[in-house]
């Protein structure tokens, strides 16, 4: 009998797709993009310049999203064991609760002008984080 699929990796997945798209709409509608969501003004101005290094960045960061999101299907079991796979799901959830953590630290201590941004994106990533590392030990036995 086949195991179920994990719902919360699931909805991992669908968080880490939901963030890259939103990145390929950065790349698609420019600059006011990148502002609104809290990119920098440097890569807002890069963007705005018609600069390859605000796509090229950016797209980085789509092609690493969109790899996290297939890795957590497959931990979840929707797709097909990928290679190192406890290795990656426990990559994917550190870094994002790293990257959570240390965001609320800075907002907290040492961001001004942007302490907003700080505020949710640094909470955006703990609970994709959390979300990924419950769904993790729900499954690490099978994995």
């Amino acid at each position: 009998m086949a195991a179920a699929i994990n719902p919360l990796l699931v909805i991992g997945a669908a968080l880490s797709a939901i963030a890259a798209l939103l990145h390929v709409g950065c790349i698609v509608f420019g600059a006011s993009w990148y502002r609104f969501f809290g990119a920098g003004e440097r890569m807002a101005r890069l963007a705005e310049a018609g600069d390859w290094r605000a796509a090229a960045i950016t797209s980085v960061i789509v092609a690493v999203l969109s790899i996290w999101a297939l890795y957590a299907l497959s931990g979840a079991g929707a797709i097909r064991a990928l290679p190192l796979l406890r290795i990656g799901l426990c990559a994917i959830a550190a870094v994002y609760s790293l990257r959570g953590l240390a965001g609320l630290l800075y907002a907290a201590f040492g961001a001004r002008a942007d302490a907003a941004f700080w505020w949710w994106s640094s909470a955006i990533c703990l609970v994709f984080g959390i979300v990924h590392a419950v769904g993790l030990m729900q499954v690490w036995s099978r994995l």
